[in-house]
């Protein structure tokens, strides 16, 4: 039993260490656009062009309501009383501590970048209410906490029940979730396809950290008894 656990640990481990890899290096690749002006950078203008042509009424509405939950005010109450309830009901504080700890250091880190980077928001004509957001637009907030969100949970999910079901399902889960949290800040025009894409990168590699702390955790020799 103690050897399995111990090989398990190990399997963990080389993935988180992958996922923060995949992460960083996705990251670095598109900040590395940004600056050049090249590659998937090429693409932010068009996008965010037609996706301002393509407004209508009822989706905006819609859109406007995923981006005000999943912003800095609204997303992190919901999850801090989810995941206290849940805590509190299962008794298990450990799955808590590592959601609240993953999307707290995703926020400081998407803060402190974007600080570094300061890269402009799109043109406030562009914007659907110009002015609303003041801070700088490389990466993007909402969609590095959705996707840090929905990642995390996945993983926990998958940790509790390990079967190909749970990972296909949260899997589907995160591209809906992220998709359209990211969708919903390139239509308001708040942000541009390589913010959104270098929040995604994050996500991972935020994953991979937490894997990493659980793989060390699970890792440890069991404590026997008294």
């Amino acid at each position: 039993m103690t050897r399995l656990r111990a090989e398990s640990a190990r399997r963990r481990l080389a993935v988180g260490w992958v996922l923060v890899a995949l992460g960083i290096v996705g990251f670095l690749g598109v900040l590395d656009a940004v600056r050049e002006v090249d590659d998937l950078a090429s693409l932010d203008t068009p996008v965010l062009t037609w996706l301002v042509a393509a407004r209508s009424p009822g989706l905006t509405r819609v859109l406007t309501v995923v981006t005000a939950v999943s912003g800095p005010v609204v997303l992190p109450v919901l999850v801090t009383v989810g995941a206290l309830l849940w805590g509190r009901w299962r008794r298990q504080w450990r799955p808590v501590v590592l959601l609240l700890g993953a999307m707290v250091t995703s926020t400081i880190v998407a803060s402190v970048i974007k600080l570094v980077v300061a890269r402009p928001r799109p043109a406030v004509d562009s914007q659907l209410i110009p002015g609303l957001e003041s801070t700088y637009s490389f990466p993007s907030g909402h969609t590095a906490g959705a996707a840090t969100l929905f990642l995390v949970l996945g993983y926990l999910a998958w940790t509790r029940r390990p079967t190909g079901l749970v990972m296909l399902l949260w899997g589907a889960l995160a591209v809906v979730g992220v998709g359209s949290v990211a969708l919903s800040r390139l239509y308001l025009g708040y942000h541009f396809v390589t913010d959104v894409a270098a929040s995604v990168a994050l996500g991972v590699a935020v994953l991979g950290a937490v894997v990493l702390v659980d793989g060390r955790h699970s890792a440890r020799p069991a404590v026997p008894s008294t």
